[in-house]
């Protein structure tokens, strides 16, 4: 059909024409110049018929287009009552649910702020823990034993395990094991009550004084996950750790 010719003429009309070929017969249709009522010569009858009596021809010049259909089932969810009987959302709705979203970004900045000052925090005190490490079993009455390498005598001391201590809670600290914090407040506690007797029975109550901010600072270190509460924990801490220090290593 393809190479096939085409004679047409209204039928009004008694002259013809053509002859076209089928993609030349189409630009008349798209034009408007050819309607399936338009006749063209049957070589086959020997006749004038119309195209619309032709499927063939008639398809290939008027092929149906697609027509856009609605699922019943969509029509159904549309149109049912409960759809119909629905409130209808309003601003305050909207401004609702705007709110909701705020208020979830809201919930995860303030979350990574709390990891960010939880991990201040960490790392806080593992450095309160090392100096602590450093200050005792540095300290005059145990780096005699440290000269001599007897080991034996060195952890026999109380300041040189309470040391290793320290740098054993620090290790796992740095190792993100945070389940080791209640050893940690247990230390600062037992750390302030340990020290606080001996300089006591030496009437010294300075390093008391040293070893007081100390632990409070180590102890809040492991809890505050607020800045401001977290900075002033830090700065109790450190300044008390840096006076023991000095005392101890003086």
């Amino acid at each position: 059909m393809a190479t096939q010719e085409f004679y047409i003429r209204a039928s009004n009309e008694t002259d013809a024409r053509g002859p076209f070929n089928l993609e030349q017969l189409s630009s008349h249709v798209d034009a408007g110049q050819v309607t399936p009522e338009t006749l063209y010569y049957d070589t086959l009858s020997e006749q004038w018929v119309p195209i619309d009596a032709d499927p063939e021809v008639k398809a290939a010049l008027f092929p149906e287009k697609r027509r856009l259909k609605i699922r019943a089932r969509d029509v159904r969810r549309t149109t049912s009552a409960g759809d119909r009987t629905a409130a209808p959302i309003t601003v305050d709705d909207m401004l609702a649910a705007a709110d909701n979203r705020v208020e979830g970004a809201n919930a995860k900045t303030k979350l990574r702020g709390q990891l960010l000052v939880a991990r201040i925090g960490l790392w806080s005190t593992v450095i309160m823990l090392i100096g602590s490490a450093v200050s005792l079993t540095f300290s005059p009455p145990a780096i005699l034993h440290l000269g001599t390498l007897d080991l034996a005598r060195l952890f026999s001391h109380p300041f040189a395990i309470l040391g290793v201590c320290d740098l054993l809670l620090a290790l796992f600290l740095c190792l993100q094991m945070v389940s080791v914090y209640p050893l940690v407040r247990f230390r600062a506690l037992m750390g302030l009550g340990f020290f606080g007797a001996i300089f006591w029975s030496y009437a010294d109550p300075v390093p008391i004084a040293w070893v007081a901010l100390a632990s409070v600072g180590m102890y809040f270190s492991t809890i505050f996950v607020s800045p401001f509460r977290l900075a002033g924990a830090v700065l109790v801490g450190f300044s008390g750790a840096a006076a023991f220090a000095h005392t101890m290593l003086g």
